[in-house]
């Protein structure tokens, strides 16, 4: 289920976005009951959803997702990516486990380029190009998703070290800068599908995510 991963440690970076606490509340959810903690970052005042389980702070490696907000994927279980399937097991693995952080990044949608022109990319895909494609035809970059907040939001919980439930080398790399080091990767195997196997794979060829096959 792991592969182990070193990314360099640091002392921190200045450059970690400021983020707030706005609200907290316990959350009951069919995996278990977590507290929800709502942060809104200082610039552009996004705001982002922790769920805790257990007591994370300062006490070893925490099992710990930076989730990106995927509304079709997420809410409405669509197969053109592997976002909702990533949620549901990250956080089973959370409350198999009885502690961790899952972190919703809200302002995420489509790598960072909103839903109307995720939607607009789509249609482009079914032309023929591929994820990375279709939002440089729309003058769209390749990514604008930035993880320097969550890397702040972990700080604010006092999580010291991680073992990071993802497939996405620059979110290892952000922590990394921020002096939160990644002790492992823990792989989320996604059946891969007619309907997301080039989504997939074009991930793995343009961005560098690595890959896990089902067990």
């Amino acid at each position: 289920m792991s592969t182990p991963t070193q990314p360099p440690r640091s002392n921190g970076d200045s450059t970690a976005q400021s983020v707030a606490l706005a609200a907290k509340a316990t959350l009951p959810t069919r995996y278990g009951t977590f507290t929800s903690y709502a942060y809104r970052v200082a610039a552009g005042g996004a705001e982002h959803l922790a769920l805790v389980m257990g007591d994370v702070s300062g006490r070893g490696s925490v099992l710990t997702r930076l989730h990106s907000e995927c509304l079709t994927g997420d809410v409405l279980g669509s197969y053109r990516c592997d976002c909702g399937e990533q949620l549901d097991l990250a956080l089973r693995y959370i409350a198999a486990e009885g502690r961790g952080v899952l972190l919703y990044l809200r302002g995420h949608e489509g790598r960072g380029i909103g839903l109307s022109n995720k939607i607009r990319a789509y249609a482009l895909q079914e032309q023929g190009l591929d994820t990375v494609e279709a939002n440089q035809e729309l003058g769209l970059p390749d990514d604008a998703r930035e993880y320097d907040s969550a890397a702040a939001i972990l700080r604010e919980l006092k999580v010291e070290s991680v073992r990071l439930m993802s497939n996405n080398p620059e979110k290892f790399d952000t922590l990394a800068k921020h002096g939160i080091p990644v002790c492992e990767r823990v792989g989320l195997a996604i059946p891969v599908r007619d309907e997301n196997e080039r989504y997939i794979r074009t991930k793995q060829v343009k961005f560098g995510h690595y890959f896990d096959e089902n067990e």
